[in-house]
């Protein structure tokens, strides 16, 4: 069987906020007879799902208590074609409501690259990053 990610469940805490921030971004919300059980959102190839913090634990059978306060060691990304789509992708984000966690600037790898946080803290870059291309319906694709 070959690998895939297709799916990214994010643990959220206050379900509302999350479910209108993602929306904000512009992910649009699909399966939605899951009520406020769980949100689905198109991510363009991949989903992301919302879920309640401790239904998601109680789920992978793994501790709600006590939650990371620091970087969680991962983070999200949307790779953008360009620096202004970048800024964009930035923009809409913080009037999402999501908190600046680092301005784009320039990168020593040659791109352009900026973070921001969701309303859980979830660390999400916007980046530009030299190599990567994109196929005629937005999904990124990686050089040999």
């Amino acid at each position: 069987m070959t690998a895939h990610l297709n799916v990214v469940t994010i643990g959220v805490t206050d379900f509302a906020r999350s479910v209108r921030f993602y929306s904000d971004l512009g992910f649009e919300r699909r399966m939605k007879a899951t009520g406020d059980e769980i949100a689905f959102f198109d991510a363009g190839g991949l989903i992301i799902g919302l879920f309640r913090w401790d239904m998601l634990a109680e789920d992978a059978q793994i501790p709600a208590q006590p939650r990371p306060q620091a970087f969680r060691g991962i983070t999200l990304a949307q790779m953008c074609r360009t620096d202004a789509e970048v800024d964009a992708a930035m923009a809409k984000a913080l009037a999402a409501g999501a908190a600046l966690l680092k301005h784009a600037h320039k990168t020593a790898f040659g791109g352009y690259s900026g973070y921001f946080a969701d309303p859980d803290g979830h660390a999400w870059e916007a980046v530009r990053a030299p190599g990567f291309t994109f196929a005629a319906d937005g999904r990124v694709t990686l050089p040999d």
